[in-house]
């Protein structure tokens, strides 16, 4: 007697296969984690090795003359987290990428690059511009801020957690923006303790499970 066809079964991998081709889902837990190592490391320096403060708002133009050393420090600082950051999530996403037999760089890819760019560049020059009028507190809130933005416009191509990842960096930017004392400590709880949790999250409900699977 013929068997009846396991319809629940390919209407699963029928779904999985549409996901997979509207959504990024290489995107690496691992990465997240790291990402938080380096965030921490980046706050430890600012505070401990360049005694940074936060709340020094100093309402004078600043030129490459008279930035200060411990300012120049801590851009140095950021600027090196960033880049190790994306290209730890570069490397790990490319790598779960080709272990599942999928392409990395994709129309997919290109539409989170796309939602999270606005935001991100428009942060970063609004950034700049308070830098240069002297506002150095708000460096801090304003990264949170526009990085959470970017996050929860990439997440209708991503995982849905990733919302609530944005939302959280714009709770937080929020909040530092009204106490500039606290900035440094809410930038280490966003860009690190934020990106341990979710990036343990992520590995264990998605990568573990495919690993299993």
């Amino acid at each position: 007697m013929k068997e009846n066809p396991d319809y629940a079964r390919d209407l699963i991998e029928i779904r999985s296969m549409m996901e997979r081709s509207t959504k990024f889902l290489s995107l690496s837990g691992l990465a997240g984690v790291m990402a938080g190592l380096y965030a921490l490391a980046g706050a430890w320096l600012a505070y401990q090795v360049l005694d940074f403060d936060p709340s020094a708002l100093v309402y004078n133009n600043i030129s490459l003359e008279n930035i200060s050393p411990a300012l120049l420090g801590v851009i140095v600082v950021a600027i090196a987290v960033l880049i190790l950051a994306l290209g730890t999530a570069v490397f790990l996403s490319w790598r779960k990428a080709h272990k599942s037999g999928e392409k990395f760089w994709n129309a997919t890819t290109r539409r989170v690059i796309n939602a999270m760019a606005v935001p991100l560049i428009a942060g970063g020059l609004l950034i700049l511009a308070l830098i240069a009028k002297g506002l150095i507190g708000f460096m801090a809130p304003l990264s949170l801020l526009f990085y959470g933005l970017a996050l929860f416009n990439a997440s209708k191509f991503t995982y849905e957690e990733v919302k609530y990842m944005g939302l959280i960096e714009i709770a937080l930017g929020l909040i530092s923006s009204f106490y500039i004392t606290y900035g440094t400590l809410c930038w280490a709880l966003g860009f690190g303790g934020v990106h341990i949790i979710y990036g343990i999250y992520l590995h264990y409900k998605y990568e573990k499970r495919e690993n299993i699977n």
